[in-house]
């Protein structure tokens, strides 16, 4: 168990890494939907706003992904307690809503990515202030 908690940290590390060289040298990786379709996914914008938030800009992170900038409390809180339970070796408390969460949250996420492409929803695409 402490071995997947050092990975997770590792991981965390790298995403901050990421963030912090891809600012620095504009290298990002792009999203392949958007690429293919030209319609934005759920996600895009998450890097640009992950970045924003690492420089405190909390309102432009917000216009890049609405949606996951709410979200993100309940991800963060989510997997410290994962996190927790590893480092405990338990079940994490939050174990027992996790299907029906993931289920309401994936609806939100599907409905979300056909919004934000809806001209009459534009304000939902990644923006810069």
């Amino acid at each position: 168990m402490k071995k997947k908690l050092i990975t997770n940290f590792l991981w965390l590390i790298l995403l901050i890494i990421y963030l912090l060289v891809g600012s620095h040298f504009n290298i990002y990786l792009f999203c392949p939907i958007k690429k293919v379709t030209g319609l934005y996914c759920p996600g895009c914008g998450v890097t640009r706003m992950l970045l924003s938030l690492l420089k405190g800009q909390f309102y432009q992170a917000f216009r890049y992904n609405p949606l996951i900038f709410i979200t993100l409390p309940f991800f963060i809180i989510y997997y410290i307690d994962y996190l927790y339970a590893l480092y405990k070796n338990k079940k994490n408390k939050l174990h027992v809503l996790e299907p029906n969460i993931w289920y309401v949250l994936i609806g939100i996420f599907l409905i979300y990515g056909i919004l934000r492409n809806i001209p009459l929803f534009d304000f939902l695409k990644p923006t810069t202030i």
